[in-house]
């Protein structure tokens, strides 16, 4: 039995003994299991799994949302339960904080899976496409599952084994540079083997391996990696996408509108790249807990988990993004300035109609096809000498569909600042913001324009997070 603790700790499995008899898919199996197509991809569901367990692993509840609270896009109840939430928000993050778990947990438990995979499908027999296709998505999910955790706690164990020996008990952290030439090396393999297009909704392909990659370039060109010649590679790669954005079945939605409704409707939609897909009838933990009563005021019988921080909603520009993307009406008749909070919570995550539910089959957006235009713009101009006309129309796509004027005419400096702010605009509430704080090494600026009723800063500042207690505990190089 101490053991299998082990192990569970190590690989930060589920922790939840419910789950794991509810879910046996997720569990990993040994090599004969994978001789098979079908053990195969039965072994790849559960590497898929672990991202998406509501409150107990991954990205599925506000968790998320917690882990980003260093950013000015997101902030949390002054009072009531939110402690956790509160700590990332003022940097004071305690290492058993179960917030910052659940994404730990969810993506080394991810890693595992993918693990198996890697190390055992040369010696899967069938189809071999469809062993490629297996193959190149436990690769973009090791990749994807490192990227995160080294953007938040920079050194990190390195494990590439699915198999417990005890001197995993020892290992010691690897550096951020170290995770990323695996991360490089991993979706250059995705690539190689998967297909152009997603087999299925919720899957990774051959697109969405290009363009996480294009992102993984384009932040290695700033901190902690700080090499600049990434910023080109992280160019090209865009490029490939958008040059054959049909190839990969990637486009911008036309509406934002329309894009946020199909998401809280759980409807497939062509700016998906990689999302996780919600299944809120098939188990208690299945379903997707980020939309719905999370972002809902406590007047509309809501969590008050998170919403904007007052300064960052002031300077978004007005327009059908901002109205898209921020609820400020509460109840129909109430000024969000009147809310306990008073602050606008974001409407982007809400469920159709503002149906007040912990749980719904919302499909949660990880990756779109909006980013990959904003990561060429930045990227081609922190190349060379200038922006080019591609990069120009690249984030000018995204104004005009935010009901922006077009920008001409700027200095070098001055676009690359614009594409900041407009990741900003574009992915508010989502998943970017906080990264590009980090790797621009902009927090002094950040912090210095929070509202002064904002929760206050607690610090001392730090870029990551501490590693999770329980880890810590079981291995002293951690």
């Amino acid at each position: 039995m101490k053991r299998l603790t082990i192990i569970l700790f190590l690989f930060a499995a589920m922790g939840c003994k419910k789950s794991l008899e509810e879910d046996p898919k997720g569990q990993v199996v040994g090599a004969s299991a994978l001789s098979s197509v079908e053990g195969l991809d039965a072994a790849l569901a559960g590497a898929y799994k672990p991202l998406g367990h509501t409150f107990i692993s991954g990205f599925m509840s506000a968790a998320v949302n917690a882990v980003l609270m260093g950013s000015d896009d997101l902030t949390t109840h002054p009072a009531s339960n939110k402690a956790e939430f509160r700590e990332m928000d003022q940097f004071n993050v305690s290492q058993n904080n179960s917030r910052m778990f659940q994404i730990w947990n969810g993506c080394y438990k991810s890693i595992q899976g993918a693990n198996n995979i890697i190390n055992n499908y040369k010696n899967t027999t069938g189809d071999a496409n469809r062993i490629k296709q297996i193959a190149g998505e436990a690769y973009f999910l090791r990749a994807f599952d490192y990227f995160w955790l080294t953007r938040l706690w920079g050194a990190i164990p390195m494990i590439t084994s699915e198999k417990y020996v005890p001197e995993m008990l020892s290992i010691k952290k690897s550096t951020p540079a170290e995770i990323y030439a695996l991360i490089e090396s991993d979706l250059l393999q995705a690539e190689s083997l998967m297909q152009d297009k997603k087999t299925e909704v919720g899957r990774a392909s051959k697109g969405g391996a290009k363009m996480l990659l294009a992102e993984v370039y384009l932040t290695q060109g700033g901190w902690p990696i700080n090499n600049p010649a990434k910023y080109a590679l992280a160019a090209a790669k865009a490029k490939e996408v958008i040059d054959n954005k049909t190839v990969y079945g990637f486009d911008l939605s036309t509406s934002l509108a329309t894009l946020w409704s199909d998401l809280s409707s759980a409807k497939t939609n062509i700016e998906e790249v990689f999302a996780l897909h919600a299944c809120n009838t098939c188990a208690w933990y299945a379903g997707n807990s980020v939309f719905g009563n999370a972002c809902m005021p406590s007047e509309e019988n809501g969590w008050d988990d998170y919403f904007s921080e007052l300064n960052f909603f002031n300077n978004f520009p007005a327009g059908v993004r901002k109205d898209v993307t921020f609820h400020t009406l509460i109840r129909g008749t109430i000024p969000w300035q009147n809310t306990v909070v008073k602050r606008p919570y974001y409407a982007k995550f809400r469920l159709p109609g503002g149906m007040n539910d912990w749980s719904s089959g919302a499909t949660l957006p990880l990756i779109r096809y909006a980013q990959v235009l904003l990561i060429y713009a930045e990227a081609q101009a922190q190349a060379e000498s200038a922006p080019n006309t591609q990069a120009y129309a690249s984030i000018n796509a995204i104004r005009s569909r935010a009901g922006l004027t077009a920008l001409s005419g700027l200095s070098k400096a001055d676009f690359i600042n614009a594409v900041i702010n407009e990741r900003a605009w574009e992915f508010a509430g989502e998943y970017t913001r906080w990264f590009d704080i980090v790797r621009l090494q902009i927090l002094p600026q950040v912090n210095a324009g929070r509202d002064a009723t904002e929760n206050a800063v607690i610090g001392p500042v730090k870029y990551h997070l501490p590693i999770p207690g329980r880890d810590a505990q079981l291995n002293p190089n951690l």
